[in-house]
């Protein structure tokens, strides 16, 4: 391949750090750019490339599932991230999750050492247009491509995402707390439960309510547009006494050592990295002022004394009308020699956004090669959410995550939700090897 034959690829987050992987991979330079670090965001705190902002969580590991099918599908078609992930991974129960910095660095590190792969540190705000690209900046796209963006693709939706705590491990009182993972599934170690009874639920849930939160003059969190997976805690708190029992504090599948019963709530924390000195507070994403969280979130009596090595943040996120303007393969369908990849199109989630990543890039090769572009078969994860998020029957687009229910229906009904997951697997993975067979 002649050199000055390449493939410009915008953002090295997850999306866009895959994409310029698969790139190099098949025999093509790569210009990627990263504004990183001559120009920071609010939520990027690390000199790395594929920086996880939020969670540290890739989710389940199941194949049966649909995370963990999506996960298996890109291990099959030779995903770097994926390579990374499971040597970085750290204790989760039934999840994949991985030490956040040493991740980040085995990602960097591959890709400065791929001899077809530039890094250029520069912020960008124009799309090239010398060759094939693919835009993959994310949420936190700077202003000025922001703006070309919603010109070229004629606007785009706004919401805001919010990042969870992370206290230290030694501050956790675990005369308060017991380590297990619901049902016994996986290390009893993978997550250090927090449970709180009646009178200590209620008193906390009427200060979270009240909490002073942080200002945010662009934003308002109750908007319809704020995707519901990313919700702060204090406003899900506000629908209702027993709304978080019944989402990121439910007791069900865990028993209280101490007591012999099930918790009235409990809010469970993951280990962060592989040393376990750090810990996540699941589900609790949060736009409270720093002070509030350390004094609202010290009234879950494990985290009385609690250290916080990270608050609780919330950050723009932005994403496409992406049924109207990008197709299946991830193109766009007013450009077809620009590609997009990541959260901007509407997947949410880590291995969503790099599964975008790792199709946008494959494309981009092929049709800087004038070869047909590819869409994975239906029956797969990769391809149901490329096909969603690019159905133009969708009217009322919201980012969507890996799930079985935008997967075709199986030709035969099955009652039992594991042996139904097993055949959804089952049914797509041998879809996606007889695709691969006879495919790059």
């Amino acid at each position: 391949m002649e050199k000055d034959v390449f493939v410009n690829v915008l953002g090295a987050g997850l999306a866009g750090c895959e994409a310029a992987y698969q790139i190099a991979k098949r025999g093509v330079h790569v210009r990627l750019y990263e504004m990183k670090p001559e120009k920071m965001t609010p939520a990027h705190k690390s000199k790395y490339l594929c920086e996880l902002i939020c969670s540290n969580s890739l989710k389940a590991s199941r194949v049966e599932s649909a995370a963990g099918l999506l996960k298996e599908e890109m291990r099959r078609t030779g995903s770097l991230l994926l390579e990374c992930a499971d040597k970085c991974a750290v204790p989760a129960g039934g999840a994949l999750a991985v030490d956040r910095d040493k991740f980040s660095e085995m990602v960097t590190s591959r890709l400065r050492s791929e001899p077809l792969i530039y890094i250029i540190e520069q912020e960008v705000t124009e799309i090239p247009k010398d060759s094939v690209t693919v835009v993959a900046t994310g949420p936190l796209t700077s202003d000025a491509l922001a703006d070309k963006i919603i010109a070229l693709c004629n606007g785009s939706l706004h919401f805001f995402d919010a990042a969870a705590p992370i206290v230290s491990a030694e501050s956790i009182d675990m005369n308060y707390a017991f380590a297990a993972s619901r049902y016994d599934r996986g290390e009893d170690d993978a997550y250090i439960n927090c449970p709180m009874n009646k009178e200590e639920y209620e008193n906390f849930h009427r200060e979270l309510v009240i909490a002073e939160r942080a200002p945010r003059h662009d934003v308002d969190v109750q908007d319809p547009k704020v995707y519901e997976g990313c919700m702060p805690v204090e406003i899900l708190a506000q629908r209702g006494l027993d709304t978080l029992r019944f989402g990121p504090m439910k007791p069900v599948g865990l028993r209280d050592p101490r007591t012999g019963h099930r918790p009235w709530a409990v809010l469970q924390l993951r280990t962060e990295n592989a040393e376990k000195t750090m810990y996540n507070l699941v589900g609790f994403q949060t736009n409270l002022r720093f002070p509030e969280q350390k004094r609202v979130f010290g009234m879950i009596p494990a985290l009385k004394n609690a250290e916080y090595v990270r608050y609780g943040v919330m950050h723009r996120n932005t994403f496409l009308d992406s049924p109207r303007v990008l197709d299946s393969d991830y193109s766009l369908r007013s450009d077809p020699d620009i590609f997009f990849a990541g959260q901007m199109t509407g997947v949410e989630g880590y291995m969503e956004s790099a599964s975008s990543g790792m199709m946008a890039g494959i494309n981009a090769v092929k049709r800087l090669m004038n070869m047909e572009t590819v869409t994975y078969p239906p029956e797969t994860m990769t391809g149901a959410l490329s096909r969603y998020i690019s159905d133009p029957t969708v009217k009322d687009f919201q980012p969507m995550g890996a799930n079985l229910g935008i997967l075709p229906p199986l030709s035969e009904h099955i009652r039992d939700k594991k042996l139904r997951a097993k055949a959804y697997s089952d049914r797509a993975l041998s879809a996606l090897d007889d695709f691969l067979a006879i495919s790059d």
